[in-house]
């Protein structure tokens, strides 16, 4: 029966997450599209609680769905984009670039994962954790911290000045527009 219900869920939390992701890259309101994009990111959390990664669900709400939407938000409100600018960002070749862009993205990304060796592993299946309890391992965070703070801790605070100079930069430019 639990089972029955867990897939139940993970079909709900499916449908809200293409769903939500879909309407997201249709909107041409900015602020509309971060909306919609922030409850694909709730959607994700859940599916990490069905798969009992409850530190990444913690993670997915605070930072995805949190802070980057928050930093989003900010962003497009400060850059604040006129129809005028908008317009200039259609047409059919701007189409199928996006659309061939993310063709050969989807085909990279299914090419990692079977190189990955991830669709082998079973979806139920347990692992043992560091204090010697079964536990899902994408989920333990013991297992997650480890390599962050000692092999990762370069890209992550590369990652981490990013942000900062995409902020920076957005607003220099808003600053040039309005003076």
């Amino acid at each position: 029966m639990e089972k029955q219900v867990s897939t139940v869920f993970f079909w709900i939390f499916a449908a809200l997450i293409a769903g939500s992701g879909l309407i997201a890259i249709t909107r041409r309101n900015a602020v509309a599209t971060a909306m919609w994009a922030s409850l694909c990111f709730v959607g994700i959390a859940g599916e990490f609680i069905l798969m009992h990664a409850y530190f990444l669900a913690v993670v997915e709400v605070l930072v995805y769905a949190g802070a980057i939407m928050v930093l989003f938000l900010f962003v497009i409100m400060l850059i604040n984009l006129r129809e005028e600018d908008l317009k200039a960002t259609e047409g059919a070749q701007l189409h199928i670039a996006g659309a061939l862009f993310s063709l050969g993205f989807l085909g990279a990304l299914v090419w990692t994962v079977r190189r990955a060796g991830l669709f082998d592993i079973p979806l139920n299946a347990k692992y043992v954790g560091a204090e010697g309890t079964a536990a899902a391992a994408a989920g333990e965070t013991a297992q997650l911290a480890v390599p962050l703070f000692s092999d990762y801790v370069l890209p992550f605070e590369i990652v981490s000045f990013l942000l900062l100079s995409a902020i920076v930069g957005s607003v220099l430019i808003t600053k040039r527009r309005l003076s």
